[in-house]
């Protein structure tokens, strides 16, 4: 596994708050750092990779969405969008797509990025087969024993646990209603069953949090909600504001159609039973959060936190690190 100066892992963080700049940073501080590919172009992500790695000689990951064309209830979509149209704004073409897997491994690839990791699903052994053929590790996302043994015997070389308190999607292969162990709980259980080296993800806001969840038999911790309030993050004005303003959070398929957690907003309140329908949901609902978002409207995007979200802090990501390093 790559050695890291500093065991704390940055959460790919996709659809903003992921940038060049902050993975250079948690990098360049001893971590690692990620480039999150979601719902970036091929050459976007290409660009992208190339400014990280311009901007440090330490290691970078890349995070890849796997995707799988599932049936959906076609009518409880366009049920939804109805239901949405109240909203006034305009809504996105409900539409599945794989988020160009193959075209963005290639890319991770020819970049010789030295960690792939992959969220949402497992991929097929061709692709661990190329990940490995360029000398790369292969991390996955997995939120349950089953999940665990299943990316071990597909050739994973790492394993992110992604617990019930992580921000932002859960990282399950079918998107199945909870119950969702604790990172905690989750870590417990892999480490007494699978040999391997875990990352553990969820709830880590501080260094007490880092040595539990290392106490317990991870390697590494993954932060991603103490980094959204840090200047080289892409997070949005309303989404940093929503950071700082209190609330709870919940899970919700509101915004995408996918089990999510975030800041509890009139959206999520208003719209409690959107349809398991992902990525459709997102593409349908995609237009209108960009309008919210460029409105400074916090109550119509997704304030995607984790549980801890309330200690995040406005700081650059180098102190971050340092700070969840327990320097």
């Amino acid at each position: 596994m790559i050695d890291l100066r500093v065991p704390i892992v940055q959460a790919p963080l996709a659809g903003g708050p992921s940038t060049p700049e902050l993975a250079a940073a948690v990098s360049d501080a001893g971590g690692l750092g990620f480039v999150a590919a979601g719902y970036l172009a091929p050459d976007a992500l290409r660009e992208q990779l190339r400014r990280a790695r311009a901007l440090t000689r330490s290691p970078i990951g890349v995070n890849l969405f796997v995707l799988e064309d599932r049936p959906v209830d076609d009518i409880a979509v366009a049920a939804y969008a109805d239901e949405l149209a109240a909203e006034g704004l305009l809504l996105g073409e409900p539409h599945f797509d794989d988020d160009a897997f193959a075209e963005k491994l290639a890319v991770a690839i020819g970049e010789r990025m030295p960690v792939v990791s992959t969220t949402f699903g497992f991929p097929s052994r061709d692709a661990v087969d190329a990940v490995h053929a360029a000398g790369a590790e292969l991390w996955a996302t997995v939120t349950t024993l089953e999940e665990a043994r299943a990316a071990r015997d597909g050739g994973a070389d790492a394993l992110v646990l992604q617990g019930a308190e992580a921000g932002g999607h859960r990282g399950s292969w079918s998107d199945a209603d909870g119950p969702d162990l604790t990172t905690i709980e989750l870590v417990r259980t892999v480490a007494s069953d699978v040999n391997m080296h875990l990352v553990a993800a969820g709830g880590i806001a501080d260094a007490r949090d880092v040595k539990r969840v290392l106490a317990v038999g991870a390697t590494y911790a993954q932060a991603g909600t103490a980094f959204l309030l840090c200047p080289e993050a892409g997070t949005s004005e309303p989404h940093r504001r929503a950071l700082g303003s209190g609330g709870e959070t919940a899970v919700t398929r509101a915004f995408t159609g996918r089990r999510a957690r975030g800041i509890v907003n009139r959206f999520m309140r208003e719209h409690p039973n959107a349809p398991r329908a992902y990525p459709q949901v997102h593409h349908l609902t995609a237009p209108l959060r960009a309008a919210a978002r460029a409105a400074g409207d916090t109550d119509r995007i997704n304030l995607w936190a984790g549980t801890a979200f309330a200690r995040a802090q406005p700081l650059p990501a180098a102190e971050v690190v340092a700070a969840l390093g327990g320097a």
